[in-house]
């Protein structure tokens, strides 16, 4: 199968002054799994294998839990197509 794109914004819930932290130590989960990404202010981008990715996704809600979130929201948004999609296709040409 053809790399794709995910988006994960992920919300746990937690106290306020939490909130960074605990998206900080997904983000962290997303940089150790080997993936490309990029992170943005409402969402992480990430490229790869479907399965890879969704994997990932399940993980982040572990992460959540085990730094005290009571419930995790999570929107996922998945751009897929059977040659594949890139990162670099979609925002290239507003890199400098």
């Amino acid at each position: 199968m053809a790399a794709i794109n995910v988006s994960l914004q992920i919300i746990p819930k937690v106290k306020d002054e939490d909130t960074y932290r605990v998206v900080d130590e997904v983000i962290k989960l997303i940089q150790q799994s080997g993936v490309p990404y990029i992170v943005g202010p409402m969402e992480t981008t990430m490229e790869g294998e479907l399965d890879e990715l969704l994997e990932i996704v399940k993980k982040a809600q572990n992460v959540c839990i085990r730094e005290g979130a009571t419930r995790v929201l999570s929107v996922v948004k998945i751009d897929y197509k059977p040659e594949g999609v890139t990162m670099d296709e979609k925002i290239y040409k507003y890199r400098t």
